[in-house]
């Protein structure tokens, strides 16, 4: 370890023992440690560094989607700090969460085989994804655990997916097979796509994902507090609508003190996530195939924020329009009606494109559309997991665009 100050803040450095003559590079897939400083409460308690001044930055907010952006210096780093950096190797852990000594061991190789997932609710939202995950998601699940009150639903979805196999090569694909309330927990991934409440079809709710929020704010603390108690280091997943502030309402629940204030015995911010910008990301796909106007998307365009109001869709970052961007945005923010005036609800392509392809390229450590922590809020972004943790994409965003991020990040805001 070394320190070293930058302004008034004195930073330590845990990377790899090199002589200095070699450090210009940092050894090939080994990660750095960087002990940071800030309010443990708002934010991650460890992240994958991708800019220098995200060590130097008091609060995280979205200007760290475009560093440039965040008001900070870009610091003087040790050459080996900044390579190891450039190599998305460098993990910064905040020394004022009170865990930060036990998730600061750095691993030493990635892990590797398949993992053990558990679905809570296999109904309509929850029956599609499993099965996908089943169909696809043999390389990286070796057994998908389902848990539901109805029992009956339960037993039917583990027969079905029982009898779903390759001919002579019958352990290709994950295992499926009931799990208990009580072992929920027993295991490296958790899908939260329980519900109440959802409004029928043709009952009026323009703003179907808000309207359940009340219900199922209760339902998702209930389950961040049984994961505290399980002392759960995996990952918890938030489909249910609206996935965005369900997180926070998890995290805040699960690191809820028998006093009522915050403790930091639950959750991580950075072990929840929410899967629902997904299908926006692909709805604004689907929207720039049919019009030519729009189809700067497929090669450049980015979605962010939440699934639902405060959606923002950037035509392009390099050739942003923001009047082309706010009607793309529209069409996506809508489209969940279309099928419902079609007299269906819409939830196949959420549960595939949201929950599904976001979780297998999650578990394969690729980019992917999903909510994380940024700041005091869980707001979608492209991001993926990397040896370091979890890595934000930077970008350089024009103006109108991130000012819209701006109003998207208030609105958030304002619903916890």
């Amino acid at each position: 370890m070394y320190y070293y100050r930058y302004g008034e803040t004195v930073f330590a450095s845990l990377l790899p023992d090199l002589p200095l003559e070699t450090a210009d590079r940092p050894a090939a897939g080994t990660p750095g440690l960087f002990l940071i400083d800030r309010d443990p409460v708002s934010g991650r308690s460890s992240f994958c560094v991708s800019d220098a001044r995200q060590l130097t930055a008091r609060t995280e907010d979205v200007s760290w989607l475009d560093p440039s952006r965040m008001g900070v210096p870009i610091p003087a780093l040790p050459k080996r700090v900044q390579h190891t950096i450039d190599a998305r190797l460098l993990r910064a852990v905040n020394i004022r969460h009170p865990r930060w000594r036990d998730f600061a061991r750095l691993p030493d190789k990635q892990p590797s085989g398949r993992r053990r997932v558990n679905l809570l609710a296999v109904g309509d939202v929850g029956g599609t994804l499993l099965t996908a995950l089943k169909l696809l998601g043999g390389d990286c699940i070796e057994r998908i655990g389902i848990c539901d009150l109805n029992q009956k639903a339960v037993s039917r979805w583990a027969a079905e997916m029982g009898q779903v196999s390759w001919p002579w090569d019958y352990d290709a694909l994950p295992e499926v097979e009931p799990v208990s309330d009580e072992d929920l927990f027993r295991c490296d991934v958790f899908l939260f796509a329980a519900t109440r409440g959802v409004p029928p079809v043709g009952g009026g709710v323009r703003d179907v994902r808000m309207a359940q929020f009340s219900a199922n704010r209760p339902l998702v603390e209930q389950y961040a507090r049984q994961a505290r108690q399980a002392g759960f280091r995996g990952l918890f997943i938030v489909l249910s609508d609206p996935v965005d502030p369900l997180c926070k309402a998890a995290y805040l629940a699960s690191n809820q003190g028998e006093d009522g204030q915050w403790d930091g015995l639950g959750l991580r911010a950075e072990q929840i996530q929410g899967f629902g910008l997904g299908v926006m990301n692909a709805r604004a796909a689907y929207y720039a195939k049919q019009d030519p106007r729009f189809r700067s998307f497929l090669t450049d365009g980015r979605s962010y924020g939440p699934h639902g109001q405060g959606l923002v869709i950037a035509n392009s970052l390099t050739h942003y329009d923001d009047g082309l961007s706010r009607e793309l945005t529209d069409l996506v923010t809508t489209a969940n009606l279309r099928i419902r005036e079609l007299g269906f609800k819409p939830y196949v392509a959420p549960a595939i494109s949201s929950g599904a392809m976001q979780l297998l390229l999650t578990l394969r450590r690729g980019w992917h559309c999903s909510s994380v922590a940024v700041g005091d809020v869980w707001f979608g972004v492209r991001n993926r997991l990397s040896a370091a943790g979890l890595e934000i994409e930077t970008a350089s965003l024009p103006a109108p665009l991130f000012d819209r991020l701006r109003e998207t990040q208030t609105l958030l805001r304002e619903i916890i």
